[in-house]
């Protein structure tokens, strides 16, 4: 029960490359459009900064924080924080990265439904991720097989989350490659073309993320099926 079931390398592994080619591909994209300043010559922040009152979004605040793509807008206070390289860069990919943030600022201001749902199931997940699996080791250990399944369904909110996460910043993306191509901010084919790749490259690690999350639902669930067995 608590030593290493190689069962778990069956459903992680491919999650776990799969999780691995998307960070590889983001890095690619990022390191090859990260070096290609935009016409305009525009930062993520002033970027950002001119596409905020082409949103309306003039209650939005920005700010530099710390760390590499640490990137993400809080609906609670209002506040969109760029990482330097985002903040300070003048790149194809800095200003991808801050636009598809204020993407999240748009749909905050449209109380964009699965942006609230995500928001509404962070509690929910952070409470079922930790005592998930420690429902299923317990049931399985004293052979209550119905409490097992009880932390399947308190993991299973992971797999929730995640699926949630996908359209919400897939439309992210969407409006943010809308208001960069009617903002001027990027002028060419090619640009359009960098900005595109940067934000699909970026959607792949949320889909890597909910692949993860399924197959990990799956292993407990395997897991607690074969426990189901052994009690009869």
């Amino acid at each position: 029960m608590f030593y290493f079931n190689p069962q778990y390398l069956l459903f992680m592994a491919p999650a776990i490359l799969a999780m691995l080619a998307a960070q590889l591909y983001v890095n690619s994209t990022y390191k090859k459009w990260g070096k290609i300043p935009t016409r305009a010559r525009l930062t993520g922040e002033q970027a950002t900064r001119s596409l905020i009152s082409t949103g309306g979004l003039h209650e939005v605040e920005i700010q530099q924080v710390q760390g590499q793509l640490t990137d993400h807008y809080d609906p609670r206070k209002k506040v969109l924080s760029l990482s330097p390289t985002v903040y300070q860069g003048n790149s194809i990919a800095s200003v991808a990265i801050a636009t598809h943030e204020l993407g999240h600022a748009l749909q905050d201001k449209e109380r964009y439904f699965p942006l609230r749902l995500r928001s509404m199931l962070v509690p929910v997940v952070n409470i079922g991720s930790t005592l998930g699996w420690i429902l299923i080791l317990v049931g399985l250990l004293i052979n209550a097989i119905g409490l097992a399944w009880l932390g399947v369904f308190a993991f299973s909110g992971s797999a929730v989350f995640a699926l949630a996460t996908l359209p919400v910043e897939l439309n992210a993306s969407a409006r943010a490659k809308q208001l960069l191509k009617g903002s001027g901010v990027i002028s060419s084919p090619d640009e359009e073309r960098g900005v595109n790749s940067v934000l699909n490259a970026a959607a792949l690690t949320y889909v890597a993320s909910l692949f993860t999350a399924v197959m990990q639902l799956l292993y407990w669930i395997s897991i607690v099926s074969g426990g189901k067995g052994r009690r009869r």
